[in-house]
């Protein structure tokens, strides 16, 4: 069973290992900006990394909304990183326009088994029960695999800006 996990070290070679499979490729929910030009598989930025990522779950950091970052998990393999979604708790302009409140990823190894499908469904409640009445989910129109994955989760489009589809999806009590 698909499950979110909090950032922590003990699954921190795994995380960074999911990176790597991207090979050079976007990272999208795993809240990497900032570090583009650092070496995660370094302790002492891995450190700094997580620091940033607890204090942003309560507070607004150097221009980005609250946010919560997650890394994807299976109870059948608990220590490894399958993915990581990224919960942004409110939108700011240019996130309304290109980011929406969901970002994620799943590793090329972990994809094709719906793991985006049930950790989308898990993120959107943990939206939900922050008052989050409708969630901005944004992917690239080329991306038919990230279209249906929003979709599923009922996302509606609202358009296409430039190379981005828009949908919102209606949460519970929204």
């Amino acid at each position: 069973m698909i499950s979110l996990a909090l950032p922590d070290r003990a699954r921190w070679k795994s995380w960074t290992e999911a990176m790597a499979e991207f090979d050079g490729g976007e990272l999208h929910g795993f809240s990497t900006f900032g570090f583009d030009d650092e070496d995660l598989t370094q302790h002492e930025v891995f450190e700094r990394w997580l620091q940033r990522e607890i204090r942003q779950r309560t507070e607004a950091l150097d221009g980005f909304v609250p946010a919560t970052v997650w890394w994807i998990v299976d109870d059948v393999r608990p220590t490894e990183v399958l993915g990581s979604i990224h919960l942004r708790h409110e939108l700011n302009d240019a996130l309304l326009a290109e980011g929406g409140h969901i970002g994620y990823g799943v590793r090329p190894s972990a994809r094709g088994n719906g793991v985006a499908t049930a950790a989308l469904q898990l993120c959107l409640a943990e939206a939900g029960r922050l008052g989050i009445g409708k969630a901005l989910l944004v992917c690239d129109a080329g991306n038919a695999i990230s279209r249906r994955t929003i979709v599923a989760a009922g996302g509606a489009l609202e358009n296409t800006l430039g190379t981005s589809e828009r949908y919102w999806v209606t949460l519970p009590g929204g």
